[in-house]
């Protein structure tokens, strides 16, 4: 059986087209024919001590009514620039994540820490709203807040944000498929053909080692 494609894509909790990239991702996969595994990523647009935004400046509701809500009505999506201000860090949340991953609830922790900023306009930098945010999900709340007090998964996103500057993500989201690399919000036609040509490659690659093994070495 072939490996599954993977695609990584790097966001971060508090951009909107981070979670306007969700539907159009599950749109491709739900129909291609091509089994998909997906890798969340964390990147902080704005990591500690660099403030963040406030939603109260002119950059915020500028954006928001040139990009983000024509697209959000285009896709479908209940969205809305949240009021708390300013922005929060992400870091603490994306620990959460590391916790919530490790326990196969990744996914759907990412899609909660969206769905609380940008429809119910939850802080996601305060460790008694992620931890309430976890237990929806299924997670243990005592031992989701105790990592994250104990700081239990710090180097791991540590090691995250370093992967990302590997890979020189600058804005998100940003998503590799094989070596299709997309920036911004994809298109679902997009998407589709990175995941075949991806998978074209694979199969390339594995009738490439067959005929090497058959011919004695390449």
């Amino acid at each position: 059986m072939a490996d599954p494609v993977k695609i990584k894509i790097w966001s971060d909790y508090v951009c909107p087209f981070c979670m306007l990239a969700e539907g159009p991702l599950e749109e491709a996969i739900a129909d291609v024919g091509v089994e998909v595994e997906v890798e969340w990523m964390p990147f902080e647009l704005r990591p500690h001590p660099h403030p963040t935004l406030r939603p109260e400046d002119p950059y915020l509701p500028e954006i928001w009514e040139r990009a983000v809500y024509p697209m959000a009505r285009a896709l479908g999506v209940d969205i809305t620039l949240p009021d708390v201000s300013p922005q929060p860090y992400t870091a603490l949340a994306f620990e959460g994540y590391q916790y919530a991953a490790d326990r196969g609830l990744g996914t759907a922790y990412n899609r909660r820490m969206f769905r609380a900023f940008f429809q119910e306009n939850q802080d996601l930098g305060q460790l008694d709203v992620l931890t309430a945010l976890a237990g929806e999900i299924g997670l243990d709340e005592a031992g989701f807040r105790a990592a994250l007090e104990d700081g239990t998964h710090r180097a791991r996103h540590q090691d995250a944000l370093r992967e990302a500057a590997a890979h020189q993500v600058r804005s998100v989201p940003t998503l590799l498929v094989g070596d299709t690399r997309i920036e911004g919000v994809p298109r679902v036609a997009q998407l589709r053909k990175a995941i075949l040509d991806a998978r074209a490659h694979q199969a390339e690659d594995v009738a490439y080692g067959a005929a090497c093994g058959i011919e004695g070495g390449c």
